[in-house]
C-alpha cells in the first residue's frame, strides 16, 4: 500500500472513537488520523456522568481512552477545539482558532445538543442543561452552595439528574409534561413503581405539568419555575433535561443533506461519499438514535468501509433499552404499550418490586418492558429479532429461557 490517507474525525465522543477502535483493529496502517474534540477532556463514557453527579465516581473513573491511547496509535488529538468549517472543495477542516487539517476521508461524530426550552428566563444564571462533564461539574458546585432544584423533564437524564442532586442534599422537584415518567421506555405500571422508589428517596414530582417561565430571584439568578397552572416552585438551580437534538449545523453549512440529522446510507456515508457520519448526529432511514447500542452498531459497520473492505450494512436497530436508572434495572423493547391485535402477559411481584410485561402479536413477541429484574431480556430481544413463533412456551415468556425450555420439554410427546 502507498502513502497513508488522511482521516479526520470531528467529535471525540463515544460513537466516533468507537469507530476508530474498530478501524484500528481492521486496518491500523491505512490512515494518519486527526481528531477534533470540542471538550477539553479525552474520550469518556457519557452514560457514567450520573454516578459522577451522585458522588459515586470521579471524572478519572469514566475516561475510556486517555491521552496515552491516542499517542500509542499516532493520533493527533486537538482537545477543546471546536471545528468552524468544512471546506469540501479543498478537503480541509478548519477549527475556530484557525488550525487546519486535510482529509481524504472525514468522519462526522458531532453528537447532539440538549434542548433548551424557549421560555422566558431560560438564559438566567443557575439554569443548566445536563449533557457533558462541564454541566455535571456545574451541578455539583450548585449543590454545594444551594438548597432547592427543579429538574424539567422526567426522562432518563432528568431522573438521573434528580437522583444525583438529591444524593448531594438538595430538595428536588421533577416537572414532566407527560402523565408518567420515561414514557418512551416504560408503561404506566412500571413508571409508577419507579416514581414510588424516587419519592421514597425524597424526590417530588409534578406530572402532566408545563413550565411556562423561569423567574429571577433577588440576586438576579434563577429563583423559581412558574408552571402553567400558576404554581411557583422555588429553585436556586434549574436543570433542563427535556430532550436532545442532533448537532447538524456544521454539516448543513458544508452543504450536506440533513433532515432531522445528517442523512446517511446503510454504509454510513453522507451524500458526499468521502464523508461518513455516526452517532446521535445521524438520521438513518428517517430515525435518529440516542442510545449507545445502535451507535456502536453504526461504528462497526462504518469502520469496515473506512478500512476499504466494502462490507457491512447498517439496516437500523430494534429500539431496546437496557439500563439502570437510579439503581433500578429496566428493560424495554419494541411495542411494549400494546394496542389493537396484541395481547399482554404480565407478572407483578409487589413485594420484590418486580414487574414484567411481554406483548404478543400473531404469537410472536412484539415488545416487552421489565422493571426491577432484567434477567432473560437478551433472550426476548432475540425472539423479537428472529420473529420466532412462541406458541409452545408463551406462558413462560415472563419467567425466562430456562422456564421456556422446561415447558417445551414437559409438553414434548
Amino acid at each position: 500500500m502507498g502513502a497513508r490517507q488522511h482521516l479526520v474525525v470531528i467529535g471525540n465522543g463515544m460513537a466516533g472513537v468507537k469507530t476508530l477502535e474498530e478501524l484500528l483493529a481492521l486496518a491500523p496502517e491505512r490512515y494518519d488520523i486527526t481528531v477534533f474534540g470540542a471538550e477539553p477532556h479525552p474520550n469518556y463514557n457519557r452514560i457514567l456522568l450520573s454516578p459522577v453527579l451522585a458522588g459515586e465516581m470521579g471524572i478519572a473513573d469514566i475516561v475510556l481512552n486517555g491521552p496515552a491511547w491516542y499517542r500509542e496509535h499516532g493520533i493527533r488529538l486537538h482537545l477543546g477545539k471546536r471545528v468552524a468549517r468544512i471546506d469540501r472543495r479543498r478537503r480541509f477542516v478548519i477549527a475556530e482558532d484557525g488550525a487546519e487539517a486535510p482529509y481524504d476521508r472525514l468522519l462526522l461524530a458531532t453528537g447532539s445538543k440538549p434542548v433548551v426550552l424557549p421560555v422566558p428566563g431560560a438564559e438566567l444564571p443557575g439554569v443548566l442543561t445536563y449533557r457533558d462533564i462541564a454541566d455535571t461539574e456545574a451541578m455539583i458546585r450548585a449543590a454545594a452552595q444551594h438548597r432547592r432544584a427543579v429538574v424539567i423533564g422526567g426522562g432518563l437524564l432528568g431522573l438521573e439528574a434528580a437522583n444525583g442532586l438529591r444524593a448531594r442534599g438538595m430538595e428536588v422537584t421533577v416537572v414532566h409534561l407527560m402523565p408518567w415518567l420515561m414514557e418512551r421506555q416504560l408503561d404506566r405500571s412500571a413508571a409508577a413503581m419507579l416514581q414510588a422508589v424516587l419519592e421514597a428517596r425524597g424526590v417530588a414530582f409534578r406530572l402532566g405539568a408545563e413550565t411556562t417561565a423561569l423567574l429571577a430571584g433577588e440576586n438576579g439568578s434563577v429563583g423559581a419555575a412558574l408552571l402553567k397552572d400558576g404554581e411557583q416552585l422555588r429553585a436556586d438551580l434549574v436543570v433542563m433535561a427535556a430532550g436532545i437534538r442532533p448537532n447538524v449545523e456544521l454539516a448543513r453549512e458544508a452543504g450536506l443533506y440533513c433532515e432531522r440529522g445528517i442523512v446517511v446510507s446503510d454504509t454510513l456515508q453522507t451524500f458526499d461519499p468521502r464523508i461518513y457520519a455516526v452517532g446521535e448526529c445521524v438520521a438513518h432511514r428517517g430515525v435518529a438514535y440516542g442510545l449507545v447500542a445502535p451507535l456502536y452498531e453504526m461504528a462497526k459497520v462504518c469502520a469496515t468501509h473506512l478500512a476499504g473492505f466494502g462490507i457491512g450494512r447498517y439496516t437500523g436497530s430494534i429500539l431496546s433499552t437496557r439500563l439502570k436508572v437510579t439503581g433500578v434495572d429496566l428493560f424495554s423493547a419494541g411495542d411494549f404499550t400494546g394496542g389493537g391485535g396484541t395481547e399482554a402477559i404480565t407478572l407483578l411481584d409487589a413485594d420484590a418490586a418486580v414487574y414484567r410485561k411481554v406483548v404478543l402479536k400473531d404469537d410472536r413477541v412484539a415488545g416487552a418492558v421489565f422493571y426491577g429484574d432484567t434477567a432473560g431480556a437478551g433472550w426476548l430481544l432475540e425472539l423479537m429479532r428472529d420473529g420466532r413463533e412462541v406458541t409452545a412456551f408463551r406462558d413462560a415468556l415472563v419467567f425466562g429461557p430456562e422456564a421456556a425450555a422446561l415447558l417445551v420439554e414437559r409438553d414434548r410427546p
